[in-house]
């Protein structure tokens, strides 16, 4: 196995570049943060991202749990890759990752200044520091089970490679709030949830209040429930169906980008409807 490592500090872009720099020297398999990528699937581990302080998330990342570590090495044993890309905050680092997963040490290190411009790493980590955004080398879908509540923004980005024949690659990243937080732990009140499913149901037309928001949690998934009161008079086409289902849709779409937090499913509920207008709260 040939085993390659990209190394710059935390938070200059190594994840950023990770899948575009696999895709130039034909590596299939890499390991970030504790799990193991190929592609557009995560294979095995846990990511360091989902720790709940630093100190445990750099502890992840150098796979110093061993069954974490045993998991990671039974499937590279199972796979037998060819090659394998191991990020790292430093030679030695890769080194230490290397042995923990028996592998061979790396016999080729690419810094991140070596890939990427200072203006793309001073970006990076502005965006680590100021905003504690950090980038994991998979498209989104891959990851809502993995960070359930704490996807930020999905990242679609053409590279240019130095070929021949000059072709683009589409890189798919997204983008995560830790666990962790270097800006204090992430808190948004029920009732503040609440009055924004109504203020976002209320503007669909029809609906006259959202009676009931529950948030639960069910096997590490967010779902949010909500009854709905209808007014029929107000309702265009009289079409319970179609606005509900309006509803739903911009619970998901505005919710998620207002929070910053990934909802698995929205149920949502006709709990009432009333044939007039104007009607009593």
């Amino acid at each position: 196995m040939e085993v390659y490592a990209l190394v710059g500090r935390r938070g200059t872009g190594k994840s950023h570049h990770a899948q575009l720099l696999a895709h130039h020297y034909g590596i299939n398999y890499l390991l970030d943060d504790g799990l193991l990528i190929k592609g557009s699937q995560i294979l095995a581990g846990r990511s360091a991202k989902r720790e709940n302080t630093r100190y445990g998330a750099i502890k992840r990342a150098l796979l110093h749990d061993d069954e974490h570590a045993r998991q990671l090495r039974d499937r590279l044993k199972e796979l037998t890759p060819s090659k394998l890309l191991i990020l790292a905050t430093s030679e030695r680092m890769a080194e230490v990752i290397a042995g923990r997963l028996e592998v061979p040490p790396p016999h080729r290190y690419i810094h991140i200044e070596d890939i990427a411009s200072p203006e793309a790493i001073e970006k990076a980590r502005q965006m680590r520091n100021e905003k504690n955004r950090h980038v994991i080398p998979l498209p989104t879908f891959s990851i809502k089970k993995e960070f359930p509540g704490y996807i930020v923004d999905p990242l679609r980005s053409f590279f240019r490679l130095p070929s021949p024949q000059r072709s683009n690659v589409a890189v798919e990243r997204s983008i995560v709030r830790p666990v962790y937080s270097n800006l204090g732990n992430f808190y948004i009140s029920e009732h503040v949830v609440s009055e924004l499913v109504g203020y976002i149901a209320g503007a669909v037309p029809g609906v006259h209040k959202a009676d009931r928001v529950e948030i639960a949690t069910e096997e590490g998934k967010m779902i949010l429930n909500v009854d709905l009161v209808f007014s029929l008079k107000s309702l265009p086409a009289k079409n319970l169906h179609r606005a509900a289902a309006e509803v739903q849709q911009r619970l998901k779409e505005q919710l998620e980008h207002l929070t910053g937090f990934y909802l698995d499913r929205i149920n949502v509920t006709v709990k009432k409807i009333f044939p007039g207008e104007q009607l009593e709260d």
